[in-house]
């Protein structure tokens, strides 16, 4: 844990304080999807997670990591075929 945090594992709240921590600091996590012909079917390809300053991506079959500076250049990464589009979809979390 990084000492400039602020966070003293003898305060009373420190599990609450951590917890607080990871959610600020979390990763967003996306998905790169490939839509085919014009809203006839999808398929995700990779999965992503950004981070404050770059973004990470690998294949769903695990072949295939990046290490990216943005989320949006995954796009980049993806090969497409005529009559497909490739998608960045951010994930919303579950309540």
């Amino acid at each position: 844990m990084s000492h400039t945090s602020g966070i003293s594992a003898e305060d009373p709240d420190f599990p609450q304080l951590v917890a607080e921590m990871v959610a600020d600091q979390a990763p967003r996590v996306f998905a790169i999807v490939l839509e085919y012909g014009e809203q006839i079917d999808a398929q995700v390809l990779a999965w992503g997670m950004a981070l404050d300053e770059s973004a990470y991506v690998v294949t769903v079959d695990g072949k295939n990591q990046y290490l990216l500076a943005e989320p949006e250049n995954a796009l980049k990464c993806v090969s497409t075929h005529p009559n497909t589009k490739p998608h960045l979809v951010w994930a919303t979390p579950h309540a």
